[in-house]
């Protein structure tokens, strides 16, 4: 499974972005999917997952600004972030899987860069 994550950007406070992130293989409709982020010299964070019926989980601090989907068609899942805060600066990563430690995932995309100016 190869993963590839793109969408990020710079943008101000209050501003949106869509990342991404593109599968490779016939199956993606089999996987758990998720979204992390790793902020300068911080350990790696769930943001959202979504599973392959659709069920979603959000990590509280993005509740009711992100919304995470998936094009099982397109063998695409996206994250929609809406009102962007300066702390959401990070590099956003793709992985496959579920739950809310790292551990969980076994394949992760190379990571996009997002920059919320404040």
């Amino acid at each position: 499974v190869q993963l590839q994550a793109c969408g990020g950007g710079l943008v101000q406070a209050g501003g949106f972005l869509r990342l991404s992130c593109a599968a490779s293989g016939r199956a993606f409709s089999d996987y758990d999917m998720a979204w992390f982020r790793q902020a300068p010299g911080k350990e790696r964070e769930f943001v959202a997952a979504i599973s392959i019926s659709g069920s979603t989980a959000y990590t509280d601090s993005v509740k009711g600004r992100f919304t995470i989907s998936r094009d099982n068609a397109k063998n695409t899942m996206y994250l929609q972030m809406n009102s962007l805060k300066p702390e959401d600066t990070a590099v956003y990563y793709c992985a496959r899987g579920w739950g809310t430690n790292k551990h969980q995932y076994d394949y992760w995309g190379q990571g996009t860069l997002v920059t919320v100016s404040s």
